[in-house]
C-alpha cells in the first residue's frame, strides 16, 4: 500500500523519504520485552529503569474492532487506547490503520502475532489521509482513547482471506525531532464477503464444570438437608458470575453443553434448605432463589440444544490411568460415576443427554488413558491435535473424527483454537486480539482445502472465566453469518466421515505432558479413596437405612477424583481426609459402652454388656462376641471360651446384652469384647476388662449353712418369749401375771441396696 501522500497523488514530502530511509537504524529488530512485560515506570517514577523508547513508546491497545469480520458496505471501527510510557512528551501525533498483506496460511498467523515493534518492509504502509487521527500532545504517563472508522472499501480489500491489520502512532520528542514510530498493534481481518463454496462444520463444546462444593455431611432430618463446604457457588451462579454468563451467552449460541452433573446435583440441591460450614459450625445457606433461576435459564437453553454429560464429578482419567489403576476399586469408582451422569442431568433439567463421551484433561491421551476412558462405556475421546499428530502430513487440517482402535473414535479438536481464549481477557485489548485471532485461523484453515468440507472442533478450557466466555461468544457471534463456517453438535462431528489420510496412532506414554502428569493426583490418594470406600462398606451392611450414608458418601468419594483438584494438591487432600474423618465420625456412633472390673461371686452368673446407637437410624445384622481370656477359670454359654449374640437396635437407643458365664477356679480373666458384621468383619474397637472369679468352697458353705441354723433358733426362741409375754398380759387383766414390756426398737438401718465395694457385681 502506499503512503497517504500517494493516495492523494502527491510525492511524500522530504521527512518523510529521509524517514523511510532512517527507520531501520531506529528501531532495528523487533522488541519483543515492550509489550510483553507490561507497562513502564512513568517519567517521574523513582529508579533506574529504562523507559521505553523507539516503537514501544506508546502502548496501543485495540479494545475494539467492529465489525470483527466485515462485509461489503461495512465501515470498520476500531477504537482503543494510547499511553505514552516513554519520559518525553510526544508531539504530532498521528494514529493510522495499517492494512495488508493477506497471510498465506495459519503458520503465517501465528508469526505475525508473535511480532512486537516496527518493521519497515515488514509492516504494510499507513492508510493515511482522511482517515489518520492527529493528536497534538501526549504527555508521558498520560492515556487517551481513540476511534478510527473507515468504510471497507477504503480498506484495499482485494481478495479474500486474512489480512494484517495494524495501528500505529507516529510522532516527535524531544530527543528525537522528527516523526518516528512510537507505537503499534496488530491483529487480524478476516475477509469472506460471500459464501465460500464448502464451508467448514465447526462444533464448539460450551462447559459448565465447577469444582467441589458439597461435603459427605448431611442433617439428620429426614430430608437429609446437604452441607456445603462454603458459599462460593453461589457467586458463580449470581449475575455476573461465572456460570450465570456461561449460561446467558451459550443460550443464544449454537454450541455443544458439555456438563458435569455433579454440579446440577449441587445446585439443585441449593434450590432447598441447605446449610454452609463455617468454622466448627454450619449456618443456613440463603441462595435458593440464584440456584432456582440459574437452573431455569439453563433448563429454558438446552431444552433445543445438545447436551452431553460428562461421568459425574469429572473425575480426572488420566490420574486414574497412570496413579489409580493399579489400586483395587478405583475403575468401579468411574463405572459409577458414568452410569448417575445421564439420569442426574434428565431428571433435572428434562433432556436426554449423550454419555458417550471422555474429555481428557487438555485433550491429552496415551494408550491407558484411552483403556480407562472407554472402560466404563465411553466409545469417543475428546483428544486434542497437539496430542493427536495433527496433519500426519497433511496439507490441511482434517476431519476432528478419527478412528484409533478397539471401536473408540478420538473426537480431535483444533489446538490452535481451542487454547484461543486462555488467559486474562478482562483487558479489552487482549480480548480484541483473541477474537479476531480465532476468526482469522477459522477462515485461514477453510482456504487450506476450499473444495474439501471438513468438521471441525473447539474444546476450551475446563472452566473458562467470565471474561473469557464474553470473548468466546464475540466470537462465535461474529460467524453466524455462517459465510465459511457452520455449525454442527459434538455427536454428528463424532460421527462424520474420517479422513483417511490423517493420523490415527495414538501416542506412547512417554510422550504424555510432563506438566499435565505433574499435576495428577498421586497414588496415595487412590489408597485414601480405597481405605473410605472399605469403611463406607462395612458400615453400609449394619444400617437398616443405607441408602441415607451410602449416596452422600459415594457421592463425595467421586468428588474426590475430580479434575478441578488439578493443580490444588493441598485442598484435594483436605477434601480427602474431610470425608475418611465424618465417616469415621458416624461409624463411632455405634459402639460398646465401656465396663468396669467385674465380681464372678458364685460358680455361674451373667455378665452384661451395652451397646448403644447414637445414629438417627436403626442397626441390625450385628454380632456381639465376647472372648474369654482364660477358659479354665472363666467359661461362657455351653462351656466355650466364645459367646455371640445378634444385635438390633433402634436409632437413638441401647441395647444390654446379657451372657451367661461359669467359674472353675479363683482368679481372674481378661474377656473381651467386639462387634462383628455379619460376615465375620471387625467392627469399631474392642473393648477388654476383667473378670474377678471368687469361688465358693464346702467350708464356706458349711459356715453360711450353721449361721443360717442359728438364725432360725433364734426366731423360734424371739416367737415362743413373744408368745408367752402376750399370755402374760391377759393372766393380769383377769387377775394373772402382770405385763411385761414391749421389745425395744430395733437400732440397725434397712439393709443398704447399694454395692458393696469397688467393681461390678453380676447377676446371679
Amino acid at each position: 500500500m502506499a503512503e497517504a501522500a500517494d493516495i492523494q497523488g502527491k510525492s511524500p514530502s522530504p521527512a518523510r523519504r529521509w524517514l523511510r530511509r532512517t527507520a531501520s537504524l531506529i528501531v532495528g529488530a523487533p522488541l519483543l520485552a515492550g509489550l510483553l512485560t507490561g507497562p513502564a515506570a512513568p517519567a517521574h517514577a523513582e529508579g533506574t529503569a529504562k523507559a521505553p523508547t523507539g516503537s514501544r513508546t506508546i502502548d496501543v491497545s485495540l479494545d475494539t474492532l467492529t465489525p470483527s469480520a466485515p462485509a461489503e458496505g461495512d465501515t470498520l471501527t476500531v477504537s482503543g487506547t494510547l499511553t505514552n510510557k516513554g519520559r518525553k512528551t510526544v508531539t504530532e501525533a498521528e494514529v493510522d490503520l495499517r492494512v495488508g498483506p493477506t497471510l498465506s496460511g495459519r503458520s503465517a498467523i501465528d508469526d505475525a502475532a508473535k511480532r512486537t515493534g516496527y518493521l519497515p518492509g515488514s509492516d504494510p504502509a499507513k492508510l493515511g489521509g482522511t482517515f489518520t487521527l492527529k493528536i497534538p500532545k501526549l504527555p508521558s504517563g498520560v492515556s487517551q482513547d481513540f476511534t478510527l472508522a473507515v468504510p471497507v472499501d477504503k480498506l484495499g480489500l482485494d481478495t479474500e482471506g486474512v489480512y494484517q491489520l495494524g495501528v500505529s502512532v507516529t510522532g516527535r520528542t524531544a530527543d528525537a525531532l522528527y516523526d518516528q514510530v512510537l507505537g503499534i498493534e496488530r491483529t487480524f481481518l478476516p475477509w469472506q464477503p460471500e459464501d465460500t463454496d464448502s464451508k467448514t462444520e465447526l462444533t464448539f463444546l460450551w462447559p459448565l464444570i465447577a469444582s467441589a462444593h458439597v461435603t459427605a455431611e448431611t442433617g439428620s432430618d429426614e430430608q437429609q438437608t446437604p452441607v456445603f463446604a462454603n458459599d462460593k457457588l453461589a457467586l458463580e451462579l449470581a449475575p455476573g458470575g461465572r456460570l450465570e454468563q456461561l449460561v446467558s451467552l451459550g443460550r443464544q449460541l449454537p454450541v455443544t453443553w458439555v456438563i458435569d452433573p455433579d454440579l446440577l446435583a449441587s445446585v439443585d440441591a441449593m434450590t432447598r434448605n441447605y446449610r454452609v460450614t463455617v468454622g466448627d459450625t454450619t449456618v443456613a445457606g440463603t441462595n435458593q432463589a440464584i440456584a432456582k433461576q440459574w437452573l431455569t435459564t439453563l433448563g429454558a437453553a438446552v431444552k433445543d440444544g445438545k447436551v452431553v454429560a460428562l461421568p459425574f464429578a469429572d473425575p480426572d482419567l488420566a490420574s486414574i490411568a497412570h496413579r489409580g489403576k493399579s489400586v483395587s476399586g478405583t475403575l468401579s469408582h468411574l463405572q459409577t460415576a458414568t452410569e448417575v451422569a445421564g439420569p442426574t442431568v434428565e431428571t433435572i433439567l428434562h433432556v436426554k443427554p449423550s454419555t458417550d463421551f471422555a474429555w481428557p484433561v487438555d485433550g491429552a491421551i496415551d494408550p491407558s488413558i484411552v483403556d480407562v476412558a472407554t472402560s466404563a462405556g465411553a466409545h469417543k475421546v475428546i483428544a486434542r491435535s497437539d496430542s493427536l499428530e495433527e496433519t500426519g502430513g497433511l496439507p490441511y487440517t482434517p476431519t476432528a473424527a478419527r478412528p484409533i482402535g478397539g471401536g473408540t473414535t478420538a473426537v480431535v479438536a483444533d489446538y490452535r483454537l481451542s487454547t484461543a481464549f486462555r488467559g486474562d481477557m478482562a483487558r479489552a485489548g487482549d480480548s480484541t486480539l483473541a477474537v479476531q485471532k480465532f476468526l482469522a485461523h477459522t477462515l485461514a484453515l477453510t482456504e487450506q482445502a476450499p473444495n474439501k468440507a471438513r468438521s471441525i472442533v473447539v474444546a476450551p478450557q475446563r472452566t473458562p472465566t467470565a471474561t473469557q466466555a464474553q470473548a468466546m461468544a464475540r466470537a462465535l457471534h461474529a460467524l453466524t453469518d455462517n459465510h465459511w463456517t457452520q455449525p454442527i453438535d459434538l455427536v454428528a462431528a463424532a460421527g462424520e466421515k474420517p479422513d483417511a489420510r490423517a493420523t490415527t496412532k495414538v501416542p506412547g506414554a512417554s510422550q504424555y505432558p510432563k506438566k499435565l502428569r505433574s499435576q495428577e493426583l498421586p497414588t496415595q490418594a487412590f489408597q485414601d479413596i480405597r481405605t473410605t470406600q472399605d469403611s463406607l462398606n462395612s458400615f453400609e451392611v449394619i444400617l437398616t437405612q443405607p441408602d441415607r450414608v451410602v449416596t452422600p458418601f459415594g457421592n463425595a468419594i467421586n468428588r474426590s477424583v475430580s479434575t478441578s483438584w488439578r493443580g490444588r494438591p493441598l485442598e484435594a487432600q483436605q477434601y480427602r481426609d474431610a470425608v475418611r474423618t465424618y465417616l469415621q465420625s458416624l461409624t463411632n456412633e455405634v459402639q460398646l459402652i465401656a465396663k468396669s472390673d467385674v465380681t464372678l461371686s458364685g460358680r455361674s452368673a451373667t455378665i452384661p454388656v451395652t451397646v448403644q446407637n447414637k445414629l438417627v437410624q436403626g442397626v441390625d445384622h450385628l454380632v456381639l462376641r465376647l472372648t474369654s481370656g482364660n477358659a479354665t477359670r472363666l467359661k461362657l454359654n455351653d462351656g466355650g471360651s466364645v459367646a455371640e449374640k445378634p444385635i438390633k437396635i433402634a436409632g437413638g437407643h441401647s441395647q444390654s446384652v446379657k451372657f451367661d458365664a461359669s467359674a472353675n477356679a479363683n482368679g481372674q480373666a481378661q474377656v473381651t469384647a467386639r462387634l462383628f458384621t455379619a460376615d465375620g468383619t471387625p467392627y469399631g474397637e474392642e473393648m477388654t476388662f476383667t473378670v474377678k472369679v471368687s469361688e465358693v468352697t464346702p467350708t464356706v458353705l458349711l459356715v453360711i449353712a450353721g449361721g443360717l441354723l442359728l438364725l432360725v433358733l433364734a426366731g423360734i426362741r424371739m416367737y415362743t418369749h413373744r408368745k408367752r409375754a402376750v399370755a402374760s398380759g391377759a393372766a393380769g387383766d383377769n387377775g394373772g401375771e402382770p405385763e411385761q414390756p414391749s421389745d425395744p426398737t430395733p437400732d440397725t438401718g434397712p439393709e443398704s441396696g447399694n454395692p458393696s465395694g469397688t467393681g461390678e457385681k453380676v447377676d446371679r
